[in-house]
């Protein structure tokens, strides 16, 4: 049988009967948008979370944008954030008319060098925007010092240990394939100061609390009431789903997967949004496993900088060495929550034979 890269319904298949109770009731309510199950999930995310303000919008860009126009940062401001993450990241400091400044990455963990963060600072910093990449929480220790206002971008990290308790906002997407997901589009912004809370909670609709004043020019950016359903639902049982994430990805470990290739580093709260190896053999093992019937993926390997639409910015190949290198090196094996044993056995069997084979013919 062919093996998904992520298999969503594996891990809403045995609640199916409690969504649709759940569906049931918000359409024999009539409350559609913004109704009590909006509000009980941001209470609940940010009890979760340990923040004093959650505010739920139709997906994590949107949650990014809002924050950095909450924040009033605009045309003639620097955001630092890395490249090796997806597009969304810089393309909302883009859409604020603000400038993305690229910060290489730490090569063991893949997300942003503090130190390089630290370099690329200017008088124009507005604040920082790290990403806490496949589910590892970005160094924010090291980051803090800095005194520049940080902006988690979280999409990828929600149940990972601190993340969301120390930038002034943090950011979340409920994209399916995400640790906690929705059945469709959603995000949330995950706020430390109640007022830049409350300024989000305005810019989602419209830049009004009433629908007949209007404070600032907003956006209709709302969390379905039928989706914060489910995340209530599924929000329960996300510690359990981590669990499982962490131990298949010590099961890959187990099963010597690091004969062949460099392992992600595991530490405590990693939550495995992805399972991301590196190998300068990449070529070889994704077309074996594609052979196999065994998705699996590379990402952003047309990093940020050096994609078409910041060409303005003038940046060439070699900017960011670590970057690039991870760019070529990266791939994705197939990760989920309860993924069997006999799948990560079967995938790790691909690469051990892929890699015999290659190593016979150098």
């Amino acid at each position: 049988m062919p093996v998904p890269l992520v298999d969503v319904r594996a891990q809403y298949e045995r609640l199916i009967p409690q969504i649709l109770e759940r569906f049931q009731a918000v359409l024999e309510s009539g409350t559609l948008i913004l109704g009590p199950n909006v509000q009980a999930f941001e209470e609940e995310a940010a009890a979760y979370l340990g923040v004093p303000k959650t505010v739920g919008v139709a997906n994590g860009t949107d949650a990014l944008v809002l924050v950095l126009d909450a924040l009033e940062i605009g045309a003639g401001d620097e955001v630092i954030c890395p490249s090796f993450t997806f597009y969304a990241t810089a393309e909302a400091i883009m859409r604020t008319g603000a400038t993305p400044v690229f910060a290489d990455i730490d090569p063991v963990s893949l997300n942003v060098d503090p130190e390089d963060v630290a370099a690329k600072v200017t008088e124009r910093t507005r604040a920082i925007m790290p990403v806490h990449l496949f589910g590892r929480r970005a160094d924010l220790a090291a980051l803090t010092p800095l005194g520049i206002p940080i902006i988690e971008d979280a999409a990828q990290a929600f149940g990972a240990q601190g993340v969301a308790t120390t930038g002034v906002a943090s950011t979340f997407s409920f994209f399916p394939t995400k640790n906690l997901f929705a059945l469709g589009d959603g995000g949330l912004v995950a706020a430390t100061d109640e007022e830049l809370a409350e300024r989000v909670r305005m810019l989602r609709f419209h830049g009004s609390r009433d629908k007949k004043t209007f404070l600032y020019v907003g956006t209709n950016s709302r969390l379905d009431e039928l989706q914060a359903a489910a995340l209530r639902l599924f929000l329960g049982e996300l510690d359990g789903w981590n669990r499982a994430r962490r131990e298949a990805a010590a099961r890959y470990a187990e099963l010597g997967l690091g004969e062949f290739c460099e392992l992600p580093e595991d530490e405590p709260g990693h939550v495995y949004h992805m399972y991301v190896v590196r190998t300068p053999e990449r070529g070889r093992l994704a077309e074996a496993l594609s052979a196999a019937r065994i998705a699996n993926a590379s990402y952003y390997v047309t990093p940020t900088h050096l994609q078409p639409a910041l060409k303005q910015f003038g940046h060439e190949e070699g900017f960011l060495p670590e970057t690039e290198k991870a760019s070529r090196e990266n791939l994705a094996l197939p990760m989920w929550a309860g993924i069997p044993a006999e799948i990560q056995e079967r995938v790790v069997s691909v690469v051990r034979e892929a890699s015999t084979v290659g190593a016979a013919a150098s």
